[in-house]
Protein backbone atom coordinates (compact mmCIF):
# COMPACT_ATOMS: atom_id res chain seq x y z
CA UNK A 1 0.00 0.00 0.00
CA UNK A 2 0.76 3.68 -0.91
CA UNK A 3 1.44 5.21 2.11
CA UNK A 4 -0.51 9.02 2.68
CA UNK A 5 0.69 12.09 1.27
CA UNK A 6 1.64 14.07 4.82
CA UNK A 7 -0.83 16.29 5.92
CA UNK A 8 -0.11 19.73 4.62
CA UNK A 9 0.68 22.54 7.33
CA UNK A 10 -2.25 25.29 8.05
CA UNK A 11 -2.31 27.77 6.15
CA UNK A 12 -1.41 31.17 8.28
CA UNK A 13 -4.81 33.34 8.61
CA UNK A 14 -4.55 36.87 6.56
CA UNK A 15 -5.64 40.15 7.81
CA UNK A 16 -9.10 40.00 6.50
CA UNK A 17 -10.34 36.65 8.70
CA UNK A 18 -9.28 39.18 11.94
CA UNK A 19 -12.20 41.46 10.51
CA UNK A 20 -14.99 42.25 12.74
CA UNK A 21 -19.18 42.91 11.81
CA UNK A 22 -19.41 46.68 11.80
CA UNK A 23 -20.45 48.24 15.03
CA UNK A 24 -18.39 45.07 17.17
CA UNK A 25 -15.03 45.72 18.87
CA UNK A 26 -12.53 43.73 20.74
CA UNK A 27 -11.95 45.44 24.02
CA UNK A 28 -7.91 45.62 24.68
CA UNK A 29 -5.81 46.95 27.83
CA UNK A 30 -5.55 48.84 29.35
CA UNK A 31 -9.18 50.20 28.22
CA UNK A 32 -10.97 46.33 29.21
CA UNK A 33 -9.62 46.58 32.54
CA UNK A 34 -10.72 50.12 33.15
CA UNK A 35 -14.45 49.06 31.97
CA UNK A 36 -14.28 46.14 34.28
CA UNK A 37 -13.02 48.27 36.87
CA UNK A 38 -15.86 50.90 36.38
CA UNK A 39 -18.67 48.30 36.25
CA UNK A 40 -17.55 46.95 39.83
CA UNK A 41 -17.20 50.28 41.41
CA UNK A 42 -20.94 51.48 40.25
CA UNK A 43 -22.44 48.08 41.01
CA UNK A 44 -20.99 49.21 44.86
CA UNK A 45 -23.12 52.31 44.53
CA UNK A 46 -25.47 50.92 43.69
CA UNK A 47 -25.67 48.47 46.89
CA UNK A 48 -25.17 51.21 48.73
CA UNK A 49 -28.95 52.37 48.11
CA UNK A 50 -30.23 49.02 48.92
CA UNK A 51 -29.77 47.55 45.08
CA UNK A 52 -29.28 43.52 44.37
CA UNK A 53 -27.58 42.08 41.69
CA UNK A 54 -28.81 39.71 39.11
CA UNK A 55 -27.80 38.07 36.46
CA UNK A 56 -30.17 37.70 33.15
CA UNK A 57 -29.33 35.04 30.66
CA UNK A 58 -28.16 36.32 27.51
CA UNK A 59 -30.64 35.29 25.28
CA UNK A 60 -34.02 33.67 26.42
CA UNK A 61 -37.43 32.80 24.48
CA UNK A 62 -38.36 35.22 22.08
CA UNK A 63 -42.04 35.47 23.21
CA UNK A 64 -40.91 36.31 27.19
CA UNK A 65 -37.94 38.20 25.50
CA UNK A 66 -40.26 40.94 23.77
CA UNK A 67 -43.31 40.72 26.15
CA UNK A 68 -44.11 44.35 28.06
CA UNK A 69 -41.56 46.93 27.15
CA UNK A 70 -39.27 44.32 25.92
CA UNK A 71 -41.94 44.80 22.66
CA UNK A 72 -40.37 48.07 22.13
CA UNK A 73 -36.86 46.46 21.67
CA UNK A 74 -38.36 43.99 18.71
CA UNK A 75 -36.68 45.56 15.49
CA UNK A 76 -33.20 46.06 17.65
CA UNK A 77 -33.03 42.41 18.82
CA UNK A 78 -31.22 39.66 17.12
CA UNK A 79 -33.17 35.85 16.89
CA UNK A 80 -31.95 32.32 16.17
CA UNK A 81 -33.29 29.21 16.10
CA UNK A 82 -32.80 27.53 19.27
CA UNK A 83 -31.69 23.94 17.98
CA UNK A 84 -33.28 22.28 21.62
CA UNK A 85 -36.34 23.58 21.62
CA UNK A 86 -37.01 24.55 18.33
CA UNK A 87 -38.59 27.87 19.21
CA UNK A 88 -37.42 30.86 18.73
CA UNK A 89 -34.75 32.74 20.69
CA UNK A 90 -33.77 36.57 21.05
CA UNK A 91 -30.41 37.98 21.90
CA UNK A 92 -30.68 40.95 24.47
CA UNK A 93 -30.80 44.43 23.31
CA UNK A 94 -31.76 45.47 26.94
CA UNK A 95 -31.73 44.58 30.21
CA UNK A 96 -34.27 46.19 31.28
CA UNK A 97 -36.91 43.98 29.94
CA UNK A 98 -35.48 40.87 31.33
CA UNK A 99 -35.13 42.57 34.71
CA UNK A 100 -38.73 43.19 34.49
CA UNK A 101 -39.52 39.53 33.76
CA UNK A 102 -37.29 38.15 36.78
CA UNK A 103 -39.25 40.72 39.18
CA UNK A 104 -42.68 39.42 38.12
CA UNK A 105 -41.68 35.83 37.89
CA UNK A 106 -39.10 34.53 39.97
CA UNK A 107 -39.02 37.55 42.85
CA UNK A 108 -42.68 38.57 42.70
CA UNK A 109 -43.34 37.40 46.33
CA UNK A 110 -40.44 39.63 47.34
CA UNK A 111 -41.30 42.49 48.78
CA UNK A 112 -42.21 45.38 47.43
CA UNK A 113 -40.47 48.04 46.47
CA UNK A 114 -37.67 45.83 44.80
CA UNK A 115 -34.58 47.40 44.00
CA UNK A 116 -32.33 45.20 41.91
CA UNK A 117 -28.90 46.29 39.98
CA UNK A 118 -27.39 44.56 36.83
CA UNK A 119 -24.51 44.72 34.54
CA UNK A 120 -23.80 42.92 31.15
CA UNK A 121 -23.20 43.38 27.36
CA UNK A 122 -26.06 43.79 25.06
CA UNK A 123 -26.25 43.66 21.08
CA UNK A 124 -28.45 45.44 18.52
CA UNK A 125 -29.13 45.28 15.00
CA UNK A 126 -28.17 47.77 14.36
CA UNK A 127 -26.40 51.01 16.14
CA UNK A 128 -28.10 54.21 16.52
CA UNK A 129 -27.24 57.66 14.93
CA UNK A 130 -24.74 59.21 17.80
CA UNK A 131 -23.66 55.89 18.66
CA UNK A 132 -22.47 53.52 16.04
CA UNK A 133 -21.71 50.83 18.37
CA UNK A 134 -23.96 47.15 18.34
CA UNK A 135 -22.43 45.62 21.33
CA UNK A 136 -22.56 47.89 24.55
CA UNK A 137 -21.72 47.55 28.36
CA UNK A 138 -24.36 48.52 30.24
CA UNK A 139 -24.97 48.44 34.25
CA UNK A 140 -28.40 50.34 35.96
CA UNK A 141 -30.88 49.35 38.42
CA UNK A 142 -34.75 48.92 38.69
CA UNK A 143 -36.95 49.73 41.22
CA UNK A 144 -39.88 47.93 40.99
CA UNK A 145 -43.53 47.73 42.78
CA UNK A 146 -43.91 51.54 43.66
CA UNK A 147 -45.12 54.65 41.57
CA UNK A 148 -44.75 58.02 43.67
CA UNK A 149 -42.33 61.39 43.02
CA UNK A 150 -39.90 60.05 45.47
CA UNK A 151 -39.12 56.97 43.56
CA UNK A 152 -38.56 58.86 40.47
CA UNK A 153 -36.31 61.03 42.30
CA UNK A 154 -34.13 58.05 43.71
CA UNK A 155 -33.54 56.91 40.39
CA UNK A 156 -32.38 60.35 39.02
CA UNK A 157 -30.21 61.03 41.87
CA UNK A 158 -29.01 57.21 42.16
CA UNK A 159 -26.67 57.43 39.23
CA UNK A 160 -25.50 61.53 39.33
CA UNK A 161 -23.99 59.93 42.64
CA UNK A 162 -22.58 57.17 41.33
CA UNK A 163 -21.06 58.88 38.12
CA UNK A 164 -19.20 61.71 40.43
CA UNK A 165 -18.40 59.03 42.35
CA UNK A 166 -16.40 57.54 39.35
CA UNK A 167 -14.95 61.33 38.33
CA UNK A 168 -17.35 62.21 35.84
CA UNK A 169 -17.65 66.14 35.91
CA UNK A 170 -20.03 68.37 34.62
CA UNK A 171 -23.49 65.91 34.62
CA UNK A 172 -26.87 67.42 33.70
CA UNK A 173 -30.18 65.59 33.68
CA UNK A 174 -32.67 66.61 30.81
CA UNK A 175 -36.12 65.27 32.08
CA UNK A 176 -38.60 64.16 29.76
CA UNK A 177 -42.55 63.30 30.12
CA UNK A 178 -43.11 61.30 26.48
CA UNK A 179 -46.20 60.23 27.29
CA UNK A 180 -47.78 63.84 27.67
CA UNK A 181 -47.92 64.88 24.31
CA UNK A 182 -49.67 61.83 23.24
CA UNK A 183 -51.94 61.74 25.98
CA UNK A 184 -52.99 65.38 24.63
CA UNK A 185 -53.51 63.75 21.06
CA UNK A 186 -55.73 60.91 22.17
CA UNK A 187 -58.04 62.28 20.38
CA UNK A 188 -56.70 61.86 16.91
CA UNK A 189 -55.98 59.52 14.64
CA UNK A 190 -52.83 56.99 15.02
CA UNK A 191 -51.26 58.86 11.61
CA UNK A 192 -52.20 62.42 13.11
CA UNK A 193 -51.11 62.20 16.06
CA UNK A 194 -47.52 59.65 14.90
CA UNK A 195 -46.92 62.82 12.91
CA UNK A 196 -47.78 65.78 15.33
CA UNK A 197 -45.49 63.66 17.88
CA UNK A 198 -42.45 63.21 15.17
CA UNK A 199 -42.68 67.13 14.94
CA UNK A 200 -42.33 67.66 18.40
CA UNK A 201 -39.41 65.60 18.36
CA UNK A 202 -37.58 67.08 15.62
CA UNK A 203 -38.56 70.44 17.45
CA UNK A 204 -40.54 71.39 14.12
CA UNK A 205 -42.13 74.54 15.30
CA UNK A 206 -43.66 75.31 11.45
CA UNK A 207 -44.83 71.64 11.05
CA UNK A 208 -47.02 71.83 14.36
CA UNK A 209 -48.40 75.41 13.87
CA UNK A 210 -49.64 73.88 9.91
CA UNK A 211 -51.18 70.64 11.94
CA UNK A 212 -51.79 70.89 15.28
CA UNK A 213 -55.60 72.09 14.47
CA UNK A 214 -56.98 72.74 17.72
CA UNK A 215 -54.41 71.58 19.71
CA UNK A 216 -51.95 73.70 18.02
CA UNK A 217 -51.70 76.47 20.74
CA UNK A 218 -51.18 73.96 23.71
CA UNK A 219 -48.33 71.90 21.63
CA UNK A 220 -46.61 75.38 20.97
CA UNK A 221 -46.63 75.88 24.31
CA UNK A 222 -45.07 72.68 24.85
CA UNK A 223 -42.23 73.42 22.53
CA UNK A 224 -41.35 77.11 24.31
CA UNK A 225 -41.50 74.88 27.87
CA UNK A 226 -38.05 73.62 26.66
CA UNK A 227 -34.98 74.54 28.52
CA UNK A 228 -33.43 74.91 31.94
CA UNK A 229 -35.72 73.57 35.00
CA UNK A 230 -35.61 77.12 36.10
CA UNK A 231 -37.64 78.53 33.27
CA UNK A 232 -39.20 76.02 31.62
CA UNK A 233 -40.75 74.16 34.58
CA UNK A 234 -43.35 77.58 34.84
CA UNK A 235 -44.00 77.65 31.17
CA UNK A 236 -45.47 73.96 31.64
CA UNK A 237 -47.00 74.40 34.49
CA UNK A 238 -49.14 77.87 32.74
CA UNK A 239 -50.51 75.13 30.42
CA UNK A 240 -53.98 74.52 30.46
CA UNK A 241 -53.48 71.02 30.02
CA UNK A 242 -56.18 67.91 30.13
CA UNK A 243 -56.65 66.43 33.11
CA UNK A 244 -54.50 63.34 32.28
CA UNK A 245 -52.00 65.23 31.19
CA UNK A 246 -51.71 67.52 34.19
CA UNK A 247 -51.08 64.70 36.56
CA UNK A 248 -47.70 63.57 34.79
CA UNK A 249 -46.95 67.43 35.25
CA UNK A 250 -47.93 67.78 38.77
CA UNK A 251 -45.70 64.37 39.57
CA UNK A 252 -42.60 66.04 37.32
CA UNK A 253 -43.15 69.17 39.38
CA UNK A 254 -42.93 67.43 43.01
CA UNK A 255 -40.11 64.89 41.22
CA UNK A 256 -37.94 68.12 40.80
CA UNK A 257 -38.47 69.79 43.93
CA UNK A 258 -37.05 66.41 45.55
CA UNK A 259 -34.13 66.30 42.94
CA UNK A 260 -32.98 69.93 44.06
CA UNK A 261 -33.44 69.73 47.60
CA UNK A 262 -31.10 66.43 47.61
CA UNK A 263 -28.43 68.15 44.98
CA UNK A 264 -29.42 71.47 44.53
CA UNK A 265 -26.12 72.20 42.08
CA UNK A 266 -27.34 70.13 39.42
CA UNK A 267 -27.95 71.46 36.10
CA UNK A 268 -31.79 70.18 35.22
CA UNK A 269 -33.44 70.62 31.80
CA UNK A 270 -36.83 69.86 30.90
CA UNK A 271 -37.89 68.89 27.38
CA UNK A 272 -41.48 67.45 27.62
CA UNK A 273 -41.75 66.78 23.52
CA UNK A 274 -39.10 64.86 23.41
CA UNK A 275 -40.38 60.75 22.48
CA UNK A 276 -37.44 59.49 20.89
CA UNK A 277 -36.02 56.59 22.40
CA UNK A 278 -39.07 56.66 25.41
CA UNK A 279 -41.12 54.31 23.14
CA UNK A 280 -41.91 51.77 26.28
CA UNK A 281 -42.17 54.61 29.25
CA UNK A 282 -45.25 55.37 30.71
CA UNK A 283 -43.81 58.51 33.21
CA UNK A 284 -41.22 60.25 34.02
CA UNK A 285 -38.00 60.10 31.89
CA UNK A 286 -35.13 61.23 31.74
CA UNK A 287 -31.62 61.19 29.90
CA UNK A 288 -28.38 61.81 31.69
CA UNK A 289 -25.77 63.74 29.34
CA UNK A 290 -22.17 66.03 30.04
CA UNK A 291 -20.82 68.92 28.87
CA UNK A 292 -18.17 68.02 25.63
CA UNK A 293 -19.48 64.40 25.62
CA UNK A 294 -20.68 62.85 22.65
CA UNK A 295 -23.86 60.70 23.40
CA UNK A 296 -25.48 60.17 26.69
CA UNK A 297 -24.10 58.58 29.63
CA UNK A 298 -27.33 56.89 30.57
CA UNK A 299 -30.97 57.17 30.20
CA UNK A 300 -33.87 56.08 32.34
CA UNK A 301 -37.11 56.30 33.29
CA UNK A 302 -40.65 54.97 34.79
CA UNK A 303 -42.41 51.62 32.54
CA UNK A 304 -44.87 48.91 33.59
CA UNK A 305 -43.24 45.37 33.85
CA UNK A 306 -44.63 42.48 32.52
CA UNK A 307 -47.33 41.98 35.76
CA UNK A 308 -48.36 45.32 35.19
CA UNK A 309 -46.23 46.86 38.08
CA UNK A 310 -45.68 49.88 38.39
CA UNK A 311 -41.32 50.35 37.45
CA UNK A 312 -38.68 52.43 37.32
CA UNK A 313 -35.01 52.74 36.47
CA UNK A 314 -31.72 53.81 34.57
CA UNK A 315 -29.38 51.99 32.41
CA UNK A 316 -25.43 53.66 31.98
CA UNK A 317 -23.55 52.72 28.76
CA UNK A 318 -19.76 52.07 29.77
CA UNK A 319 -18.62 53.27 26.38
CA UNK A 320 -19.46 56.88 26.55
CA UNK A 321 -18.19 56.40 30.21
CA UNK A 322 -14.81 54.75 28.38
CA UNK A 323 -14.46 57.86 26.08
CA UNK A 324 -14.70 60.49 28.88
CA UNK A 325 -12.68 59.22 32.07
CA UNK A 326 -9.54 59.53 31.78
CA UNK A 327 -7.31 56.26 32.47
CA UNK A 328 -6.21 55.46 35.26
CA UNK A 329 -2.06 55.79 36.23
CA UNK A 330 -0.60 51.98 35.86
CA UNK A 331 0.31 50.10 39.28
CA UNK A 332 3.52 50.10 39.29
CA UNK A 333 4.92 47.00 37.66
CA UNK A 334 7.83 45.08 38.87
CA UNK A 335 9.86 42.62 36.75
CA UNK A 336 10.98 39.62 38.40
CA UNK A 337 13.88 38.13 37.23
CA UNK A 338 13.58 34.07 36.46
CA UNK A 339 14.05 32.51 40.31
CA UNK A 340 13.43 35.38 42.23
CA UNK A 341 11.80 34.23 45.98
CA UNK A 342 8.72 33.57 45.88
CA UNK A 343 7.81 34.89 49.36
CA UNK A 344 9.30 38.66 48.13
CA UNK A 345 7.03 37.90 45.14
CA UNK A 346 3.50 37.64 47.39
CA UNK A 347 4.88 40.44 49.76
CA UNK A 348 5.52 42.54 46.88
CA UNK A 349 1.83 41.98 45.38
CA UNK A 350 0.13 42.46 48.59
CA UNK A 351 1.97 45.83 49.04
CA UNK A 352 0.38 46.65 45.63
CA UNK A 353 3.01 45.89 43.51
CA UNK A 354 1.82 44.22 39.78
CA UNK A 355 4.37 41.58 39.44
CA UNK A 356 5.79 39.79 35.87
CA UNK A 357 7.41 36.91 36.28
CA UNK A 358 10.63 36.27 34.15
CA UNK A 359 9.99 32.55 32.82
CA UNK A 360 13.43 32.48 31.64
CA UNK A 361 17.60 33.59 32.36
CA UNK A 362 18.10 36.59 30.60
CA UNK A 363 21.68 38.34 30.38
CA UNK A 364 19.76 42.01 31.50
CA UNK A 365 17.32 41.93 34.11
CA UNK A 366 16.79 46.00 33.43
CA UNK A 367 16.20 45.82 29.93
CA UNK A 368 14.42 42.94 29.88
CA UNK A 369 12.02 44.64 32.54
CA UNK A 370 11.80 47.79 29.83
CA UNK A 371 10.72 45.33 27.46
CA UNK A 372 7.37 44.38 29.52
CA UNK A 373 6.58 47.55 30.13
CA UNK A 374 7.51 47.37 34.12
CA UNK A 375 8.54 50.79 36.05
CA UNK A 376 11.42 48.44 38.08
CA UNK A 377 13.01 45.41 38.50
CA UNK A 378 13.74 43.78 41.25
CA UNK A 379 17.57 43.83 42.22
CA UNK A 380 19.24 42.57 45.53
CA UNK A 381 15.88 41.88 47.33
CA UNK A 382 14.43 45.26 46.24
CA UNK A 383 12.71 47.40 43.72
CA UNK A 384 15.04 49.15 41.52
CA UNK A 385 13.70 52.51 39.19
CA UNK A 386 14.40 50.89 35.37
CA UNK A 387 15.84 54.13 33.79
CA UNK A 388 16.65 55.03 30.16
Amino acid sequence: MTSAPPAKAATPPVAENFLLPAGLADGLPPEAGFEAAMVERLMTSFARWGYERVKPPLMEFEDSLLAGPGEAMAAHTFRLMDPISQRMMGLRADMTPQVGRIAASRLKKMPRPLRLSYAGQVLRVKGEQMRSERQLGQVGVELIGVESAAADAEVVLLPVEALRALGVPDIAVDINVPRLAPSILVDLPAVERNDLIAALDRKDTARVAERGGRHKDLLLGLLRAVGPVETALPALMALDLPKTSAAARANLAETVALIRAAAPGLTLTIDATDHRGFEYHSGLAFTLLGRNVRGEFGRGGRYVNHAGEAATGFSLYLDTLLATLPLPPRPNRIFLPFGSDAAIAASLRNDGWVTVQGLSQVSDSRQEAKRLLCSHVLKDGRPAAVTD
